[in-house]
């Protein structure tokens, strides 16, 4: 018999309506993907240049497990001169992507049955990085009508004897949501009240168009940090990304790297370095968002989509669409399948990121302004032809 914690997993919705949309793609129709979050633009060119150097070079042998120190001293640069925090190369731990950085620190800190406490809604993700983890689940839930931040009362009622740790995420996933600073500074002090771990998920920083987004770090140092080279640098598949953590706690993270992933990818590394020093071309990128963010909000209002809040960061709109899904027995999944099959336009059902959700379709500008009008435009007929 399997793992039994397996088959609580949920499937990850929004690679299945990406893999049908890949099916109709290989049978000629055109689809546009307004579903998956991932930019659309190309590495920078000195990334390219630097991993085609480390080619050359022959640059492919093992790294330290924490990866190179030369990629670990420009992020304690970055990390001074964005947010003013002084950290330590050592702190550093680079993995493939923020996904093995979130299971190191979760099976870190749980005992089995020991809670989590996750947003609902959250990435969808989230729930299932915490059952492999053999940790338990609890929600808090947050509201449009009260901006998405986090109810400090509710969530210091919430702590119970076996509650770990807290996963926040700001800009969100989902919604765009930035968690004011005031916020932060109420969950980091409940935290140290009630003595649990926050996880602050920080993959959106830099995707930022109203406010500021502040680092979990410049609230507290004992917490721990993910964020990456996927969305702000356009380096998806290059799968790097980066955990922060207490100086305490290295020693036992240092042997689960080398033990479950030995090292990150070294040549994606060089090309990492040569990322942070981009900031020209990685403004123009953050530039075009922002563009493209303005575009799909006017679009969505021109359809008879009505947002409570406005998303202030990342790639994506939540939208409700209640008034769409109760023609799907208020079926977000059933709805964001039929637009798909019948529009050719990819877009994630809100019930992917958990009950709250439902209801809902998120949209990620991800994409060319062209793409975007011509998603919204079938989008048109497709309400048009029940009106």
């Amino acid at each position: 018999m399997i793992n039994q914690t397996l088959t609580k997993m949920s499937s990850f919705l929004v690679m299945d309506i990406l893999e049908r949309a890949q099916e109709l793609e290989k049978q000629g129709k055109n689809v546009i993907h307004l579903e998956v979050g991932e930019p659309d633009f190309c590495p920078p060119s000195a990334v390219k240049e630097a991993m085609a150097k480390a080619i050359a070079d022959n640059f492919t042998s093992y790294t330290h497990s924490q990866g190179i120190l030369e990629l670990r001293e420009a992020l304690v640069d970055y990390y001074q001169v964005n947010y003013g925090v002084d950290l330590e190369p050592d702190q550093f731990f680079i993995t493939q992507g923020t996904s093995p950085a979130l299971l190191m620190v979760l099976n870190l800190l749980l005992n089995p049955e020991e809670e989590v406490i996750l947003t609902d809604p959250c990435y969808a993700c989230y729930p299932n990085f915490v059952l492999a983890a053999q940790g338990r689940i609890k929600t808090i839930p947050i509201y449009p009508e009260q901006n998405y931040w986090i109810d400090p009362d509710h969530l210091s009622n919430l702590v119970g004897p076996k509650t770990k740790a807290m996963l926040l995420n700001s800009p969100a996933n989902p919604t765009g949501t930035i968690l004011p600073k005031q916020n932060l500074e109420e969950i980091a002090n409940l935290a140290y009240e009630k003595n649990f771990f926050l996880i602050s998920d920080e993959i959106y920083h830099g995707l930022v168009y109203q406010d500021k987004a502040n680092s979990l770090l410049e609230i507290t140092k004992e917490c721990f940090v993910l964020n990456g080279f996927s969305k702000l640098f356009a380096m998806t598949g290059l799968r790097l990304g980066f955990l922060i953590s207490p100086l305490k706690f290295v020693p036992i993270l240092r042997k689960m790297a080398q033990n479950f992933f030995i090292c990150a990818n070294s040549i994606a590394q060089k090309g990492a370095l040569a990322a942070l020093k981009c900031q020209r071309e990685i403004q123009e990128m953050v530039n075009t968002f922002a563009q493209r963010r303005i575009f799909l909000l006017k679009g969505l209002k021109e359809l008879g989509f009505t947002l409570k809040v406005i998303p202030q960061g990342a790639f994506y709109v939540f939208c409700p669409a209640h008034h769409l899904t109760q023609k799907f027995n208020n079926s977000s999944l059933l709805l964001a399948k039929d637009i798909l099959e019948k529009t050719g336009v990819g877009l994630t059902p809100g019930i992917d990121f958990g009950p709250r959700g439902e209801g809902f379709l998120r949209f990620s500008y991800a994409n060319s302004l062209d793409n975007i009008q011509e998603g919204l435009d079938r989008l048109a007929n497709y309400i048009n032809t029940w009106t």
